[in-house]
């Protein structure tokens, strides 16, 4: 089958609605942790430390399921390579809602003492490794299963699962924040959220087990083509690549987690708005990212996978001193103003072309490992300090912002200078470079 040859469409749809709805439900797991962090998660599990020291600490125990990542982009990219992308995706989905219904039934420090955070952080570390597989076969369900000329678009709808499951968790946080007095809310009702997680396992799975493995990896098969050892094969042929990847996406993964979890903290320690208003601005800009997703992966077909994402770090490191001003105002208008342009615009338009230029610079046989190891590999030094980095940063200069943009920009000019030396994929035939 050649990219440009016609595919069903009802298998096209379903892999794409198999793949988006698994990825919501994963970042739904994923988000609601961070979104708790900084509000409950700290008072909770880290109670003898003061609202500084306790915050840091959430967030370190939040971090580790970012160091969990790359590991889980190891072991499943590997089992993608190996059993095939469907069963690699059922695993990361159990261990994602699995991990996250057991937080909801947590103790807390008061009840059973220091066992408490280390439980949280051993949970949180499994939910790194589900969701640090999650993206590798989700991408490629869609991408594999994809005609030459579409793969831009229809790849770019798993990464609308992100906004989507976002919206889903700032969502139930902010009904069950916004539904209860304060102390119900942080004796119980944040729990309500992740108890949600068990439901959401079974739609994911009733999806996920319909679909058929994707026409690319069956060939490969059939063919007995199977790679015996992808990780050794790709980073024996692909290192250069890996490396350009991690680079490429340390901006867009730091920025999103300072637009989000980071902003929801910075706002309780220091814009102190009305309650409920980050979260809001967050949930919209999460809604018409569902929108701007799709529509950049499409511009990517049209235009470029290369020429779309530079120019996307060149936005953020044009916004990151405007998003700052404008939460400065501390007015709910230019704040949601200052969420939607970083969430809808900057971010979007880099993550949504990550869904095919990525896995389009490797071949079938190590498309899941190759993939996944370089977009995992930038976690633990983007994202997963960013929340960390901006909470010293507001500290050690007294409330000033200007460090916090900075921070951005510095990010943007390194993925910037990385994207500038990967290849252009868009017209790319990945039947041929199996």
């Amino acid at each position: 089958m050649s990219t440009q040859e016609p595919v069903d469409r009802q298998t096209l749809i379903e892999a794409v609605v198999a793949s988006t709805v698994g990825t919501t439900i994963e970042w739904y797991d994923f988000f609601l942790y961070g979104l708790v962090t900084g509000t409950v998660l700290n008072k909770l599990y880290f109670p003898d430390a003061d609202p500084f020291t306790g915050t840091i600490l959430a967030f370190a125990t939040y971090s580790i399921g970012f160091l969990a990542r790359p590991l889980g982009g190891v072991i499943f990219g590997y089992m993608g390579d190996r059993v095939g992308r469907k069963s690699m995706l059922v695993t990361t989905l159990l261990m994602m809602g699995v991990s996250t219904l057991i937080i909801g039934f947590l103790p807390t420090y008061a009840e059973i003492g220091v066992a408490a955070p280390i439980l949280l952080t051993v949970l949180r570390f499994v939910q790194g490794l589900g969701v640090g597989g999650e993206w590798g076969g989700a991408v490629l369900l869609a991408l594999e299963n994809t005609p030459g000329g579409r793969r831009g678009f229809f790849a770019s709808w798993p990464q609308a699962g992100v906004p989507l499951g976002l919206l889903s968790a700032a969502g139930a946080v902010a009904l069950c924040e916004g539904s209860m007095d304060t102390q119900d809310y942080e004796t119980w009702g944040w729990r309500i959220p992740f108890y949600l997680s068990g439901a959401l396992i079974v739609v994911g799975l009733l999806i996920r087990m319909r679909i058929m493995e994707t026409p690319l990896f069956a060939a490969l098969q059939e063919k007995k083509e199977i790679a015996e050892a992808p990780i050794t094969e790709t980073i024996r042929q692909y290192w250069p690549e890996i490396l350009l990847i991690a680079g490429a996406r340390i901006t867009e993964n730091a920025a999103f987690y300072l637009f989000t979890a980071w902003a929801v903290a910075y706002d309780k320690l220091h814009l102190k708005l009305a309650p409920g208003t980050m979260l809001l601005a967050v949930n919209l800009a999460a809604g018409i990212e569902l929108f701007t997703i799709p529509f950049f992966g499409w511009l990517s077909d049209h235009l470029s996978r290369r020429a779309c994402y530079i120019v996307g770090c060149v936005y953020l490191l044009a916004f990151a001193f405007p998003y700052y001003l404008l939460l400065e105002t501390r007015d709910p208008v230019w704040v949601t103003v200052a969420t939607i342009g970083g969430l809808c615009i900057g971010h979007a338009m880099l993550y949504s072309v990550q869904a095919s230029l990525i896995p389009e610079l490797f071949g079938t046989r190590v498309r899941c490992t190759g993939a996944s190891i370089g977009y995992q590999l930038a976690v633990p030094l983007s994202g997963g300090i960013a929340p960390i980095v901006a909470a010293f940063l507001l500290k050690y200069f007294d409330n000033e912002f200007w460090p916090l943009a900075a921070y951005i920009v510095i990010n943007s000019v390194i993925s910037l200078a990385c994207v500038l030396y990967l290849a252009e994929t868009s017209k790319k035939d990945i039947v041929s470079s199996a």
